[in-house]
């Protein structure tokens, strides 16, 4: 499979088991067996979601096909044991008809919330910041209630990851870095794993190294198209919120599944120069400013 596929819809294997029931409804049971992971040398591997920590939840929804009303929804958190028996699957009854299954695992940190999810092609981090984030839809039709269903999903990263790499060390005033994207978004389509809104956004993290250390800075996005160029405006932040140091790098190349890698000077005053990139399509997509 190409590199450049952003993701691998899930595929689901039926299994009918023989005993009878008199309910309306079908046992089904949803494994999260794998994820397709893409390595920073792009190669592309399978990791049991368990097995995976940069998963913090897994939600798990099914739509009905005829109308798109949510018939279940639920999710899984890693930290709280009481969501699970086993992380990642799941064991739900649901009424016979057809439906649109969405799997999403994700990132997240201490108290945040969970994705909200209203739609197969309508999913939010909201106001908090985006993780990394994998998503996975299919077609299921639950045709007989006397048989279980047994599905194993396989998700596909769709997020596009930033990081800021100063060459340069942190100054004593410097609490937090800001990063503003013109495009992209935190919100995203989990069928087609293209963002829903495509207008930027800002996202401030806390300075992590020393004084006179340089520093790392982490931000995702959803693109809108598999590839994309994007303005980033980096500000250096003091305690009271004023910008101490500007930055902008324009046309940065994104691309779905891949991370871009931004490295120059952070902290010093600005000075005039030429931004150059890499334009081969590497392991990263190394920028340097």
């Amino acid at each position: 499979m190409k590199n450049n596929l952003l993701f691998l819809l899930a595929t689901a294997t039926l299994l009918f088991a023989a005993c009878h029931k008199d309910t309306g409804t079908a046992k089904v049971h949803v494994s999260v067996n794998d994820f397709a992971i893409s390595q920073e040398d792009m190669s592309k591997t399978s990791e049991n979601v368990a097995d995976y920590a940069g998963v913090k939840a897994i939600t798990l929804a099914f739509y009905k096909t005829s109308d798109g009303t949510e018939q279940y929804k639920t999710t899984q958190m890693r930290a709280d044991a009481t969501t699970y028996t086993t992380f990642g699957h799941f064991d739900l009854s649901l009424p016979m008809g057809s439906y649109t299954m969405v799997v999403l695992g994700y990132g997240l940190n201490d108290g945040e919330p969970a994705i909200t999810l209203t739609s197969p092609t309508s999913a939010t981090f909201g106001n908090n910041p985006a993780r990394e984030t994998f998503a996975a839809t299919q077609a299921v039709n639950i045709t007989n209630a006397n048989d279980d269903v047994d599905i194993s999903a396989t998700l596909s990263r769709v997020i596009s990851k930033l990081k800021i790499t100063s060459t340069d060390g942190c100054t004593e005033n410097a609490v937090n870095v800001r990063t503003t994207l013109s495009a992209g978004g935190k919100s995203f389509n989990p069928t087609t794993g293209l963002a829903t809104a495509n207008a930027g956004f800002s996202n401030v993290l806390p300075i992590q190294s020393a004084v006179g250390n340089p520093t790392n800075s982490i931000t995702y996005l959803f693109l809108a198209t598999d590839e994309q160029t994007v303005n980033v405006t980096i500000d250096v932040l003091d305690a009271g919120g004023n910008s101490i140091s500007h930055k902008v790098v324009s046309n940065v190349p994104f691309k779905r599944n891949r991370m871009t890698v931004l490295t120059g000077s952070v902290y010093s005053a600005d000075v005039s120069g030429d931004f150059t990139v890499e334009t081969d399509w590497l392991d990263d997509y190394n920028m340097d400013f």
